[in-house]
């Protein structure tokens, strides 16, 4: 096992044998990562440290040639330049991952946080135990055996604050319960480390005098008095000469021996111990790419460590895309990575928020894992959801722990499983935005579909680089064919690895047969799959927003718009807006820039196999006498086939002499009609001679007529009817009777002919 000491003479051991540090600066090195374990220390830092006058201009070469070192020396058998596992690069500098039982001061800080809290529950006498553990790891001055200007630097004088503060904490929870000689070592050697530190001196002089040393309690005060005299020209403060008032005054007494309480018949056991939870679920071994949305989860993971020393609030940061995206393959890869800063432990909690078969988890069920998690018995778990999230707030206090909450349904299922320790950190994925989250001060990191180098990147990682090689553009047509949506890729390279036989070309024909349908991305049962997991999204929303998201299967353009969707679905334009923002929020549709919205290939596909089930479909003939009226969720958009009947929302040609056209309200219109067919609902027709000119209705965009057939007969206008998406042409030779338009499938109602 390696264990790193820098508190006292700085040393490495693995096992009984103890390391050679090599040159001073090299040890240097080592001892600023050591007190910045979990932590990345920029190179710029890490030159001020080690050069602290002006620095060569090799420097940072030579930082990187005793990195090199250390990383050879902390991992034996490491090849020439490759990273490992314990010294990183990060954040333009270097981070040094370890177990908090690998590093001394990681043990010490540790059994500090656990004396606070012990003395903050009113338990004194387990705060002394703690803060005496902690105390006894300090060995001497801090990283002894480093250059003596590089221990002069703030970073590790800092570390010798915090040794004096915990000795004093010592101080205080040892008179409370009348046990001095127990820090009474530790407090003589942090006053002789600052002999003008006035509290600090105060409580040695009382715990002097408490273990019964009240001539020892007084000449500790003369001395640090004629040190403040000649040192600074000032008398003791307040706190020192109450201290010494009350050592004169006989105030401060030896306390009596004490014996143990008689043992009562039920005497209730001590608090459960606090066990270090290490939850996290298996990294995917193929992962690749994200590096970016890495960093950025990097950054935030930073603010939330240093909150931990300056009482900062608690940091949180909501993954959240579309189905299939990789968000959970993103959380737990980067907190495999990172677990090393969060030396407390780090939980794991599946919310099921969107699982298949399964129901969310309430949020009562999960604080009960997470609290059995922490080492609370069943028979100690409290009853209500206010309860048990107290208590793991509770013990979660003063930790540095990670948190991953997985496939959050809602905002509500996850308030109560938010830490409020400084230290800490949430992250959280979910298919939806979860604005209110964000507004409370969680970090969003919206994850976007991987490029396609990180996509063809994954896909070798499961079926090797070279049989990508050998076939590179049957690779590149998979991952065009998929979206480059992981779960998709992740399917289809089940397939092809079971098959190794099978060459890629043939998989990237079938996927391009298959174009417009889900069956090529089935998978085996067990395993995730790509129309699954879009239902469970799909089945979340609001009807009218499903209803919407269905419709859009028969919309033949990927861009959108609430105009454009408004028409579609026969609603208003401000209806229209707030459903594409809810699409948008549960990532259904991707706002492409403000206003204008994008569907994924495969949920277009996806919404068309609903539409095909659930939506109504035109009717086979169109009968005489009546205007097609296209009403919500008419299917238009497509060339309809000679000697087809017209269906609703796609007008009969007008004659020679036919009246003008009129387009409905939102039409998008502009495309010309071919020469013999009639006019699509939205575009004018031309009229024969001495037929007047053709109209529009607002929000009409018009411009390019069409012809009208030869010997059609004059008659009624097609009208296009609300929701209508115009842009199919009637070829001569279809079924619409002369002067008329196609009828409206049955059931639809549609308005009499002028």
């Amino acid at each position: 096992m390696l264990r790193c000491d820098v508190l006292g003479p700085l040393r490495v051991t693995r096992g009984e044998t103890e390391l050679d540090l090599g040159f001073p600066q090299q040890r240097a090195l080592l001892a600023l990562l050591l007190v910045h374990t979990g932590r990345p220390v920029r190179l710029a830092g890490i030159v001020d440290v080690l050069w602290s006058g002006q620095p060569p201009a090799s420097a940072p070469n030579v930082v990187r040639r005793y990195v090199g070192a250390l990383r050879r020396l902390l991992e034996p058998g490491l090849p020439p330049r490759a990273p490992g596992r314990r010294l990183l690069g990060r954040s333009g500098g270097y981070v040094l991952h370890a177990d908090t039982d690998e590093v001394d001061l990681l043990r010490f800080r540790d059994l500090t946080q656990r004396g606070m809290r012990a003395a903050a529950t009113a338990r004194p006498e387990t705060a002394v135990r703690h803060f005496a553990a902690a105390l006894r790891l300090w060995r001497g001055p801090v990283a002894t055996g480093a250059p003596a200007a590089t221990r002069a630097h703030p970073h590790f004088t800092a570390v010798e604050r915090e040794l004096v503060r915990t000795a004093q904490m010592a101080a205080d929870a040892a008179l409370l319960c009348g046990s001095p000689e127990a820090v009474l070592p530790t407090l003589r050697r942090a006053a002789a480390l600052e002999p003008l530190d006035e509290p600090l001196h105060a409580r040695l002089v009382l715990s002097l005098a408490a273990a019964g040393l009240q001539a020892e309690a007084l000449a500790a005060y003369d001395g640090v008095r004629r040190d403040l005299a000649a040192q600074l020209g000032v008398p003791p403060g307040p706190e020192l000469t109450a201290a010494h008032a009350r050592v004169l005054r006989q105030q401060v007494r030896p306390a009596a021996p004490r014996t143990p309480p008689p043992t009562p018949p039920e005497r209730p056991r001590p608090p459960y111990p606090f066990v270090r939870p290490a939850q996290l679920p298996p990294d995917l071994a193929v992962f690749a790419g994200r590096a970016a949305e890495l960093e950025t989860i990097d950054t935030i993971a930073g603010t939330a460590v240093d909150a931990a020393g300056t009482g900062g609030v608690p940091a949180a940061v909501l993954i959240s895309g579309m189905p299939g995206i990789g968000k959970s393959a993103l959380a737990v890869h980067w907190a495999h990575r990172a677990a090393g800063r969060f030396p407390d432990g780090q939980l794991h909690v599946a919310l099921h928020g969107f699982t298949p078969g399964r129901t969310a988890l309430e949020p009562a069920g999960a604080l009960r894992q997470l609290l059995a998690a922490l080492g609370v018995p069943e028979q100690r778990m409290p009853e209500g959801v206010d309860a048990r999230a107290g208590l793991y707030r509770s013990l979660l206090a003063g930790r540095r722990m990670l948190v991953l909450l997985d496939d959050a349904s809602g905002a509500a299922q996850l308030r109560p499983l938010l830490p409020a320790s400084p230290g800490c950190l949430a992250v959280v994925t979910s298919r939806t935005a979860l604005p209110s989250l964000v507004a409370s001060g969680a970090r969003p990191l919206r994850l976007g579909l991987p490029p396609a180098a990180d996509a063809r990147a994954a896909l070798a990682l499961r079926l090797g680089a070279g049989r990508l090689a050998a076939e590179p553009e049957a690779a590149g047509e998979i991952v065009a064919r998929c979206g480059r949506l992981p779960l998709a890729l992740a399917a289809v390279a089940a397939r092809a690895a079971g098959r190794r036989d099978f060459p890629l070309a043939a998989l990237a024909a079938e996927l391009a047969a298959a174009q417009g349908s889900l069956d090529a991305f089935t998978a085996a049962p067990g395993t995730s799959d790509v129309r699954t997991a879009f239902a469970s999204s799909h089945r979340s929303l609001t009807p009218p927003a499903a209803h919407l998201f269905r419709l859009l299967g028969r919309h033949p353009d990927p861009g959108l718009t609430p105009t454009s969707v408004a028409a579609l679905a026969g609603v208003p334009v401000r209806t229209a807006r707030i459903l594409l923002g809810e699409l948008s929020e549960s990532h259904l549709v991707a706002e492409a820039a403000p206003g204008r919205y994008v569907l994924h290939e495969l949920l277009h596909a996806f919404a068309a196999e609903l539409a095909d089930e659930t939506e109504p479909t035109p009717g086979p003939e169109a009968a005489p006498g009546r205007t097609a009226s296209g009403g919500p969720g008419t299917d238009v958009g497509r060339t309809v086939s000679p000697g087809s009947s017209a269906a609703p929302g796609r007008s009969a040609s007008p004659g020679s002499g036919a009246a003008p056209a009129s387009a409905g309200p939102g039409t998008d219109v502009g495309r010309p009609a071919f020469p013999g067919s009639s006019a699509a609902p939205g575009r004018s027709a031309s009229p024969g001679p001495g037929a007047g000119p053709a109209s529009t209705d607002p929000g009409t965009t018009s411009g390019r007529p069409a012809s009208p057939g030869p010997g059609a007969a004059p008659g009624p206008t097609a009208a296009a009817g609300p929701g209508t998406t115009p842009g199919r042409t009637v070829p001569p030779g279809s079924g619409a009777a002369p002067g008329r338009s196609a009828s409206p499938a049955p059931g639809r109602t549609a308005p009499p002919g002028p």
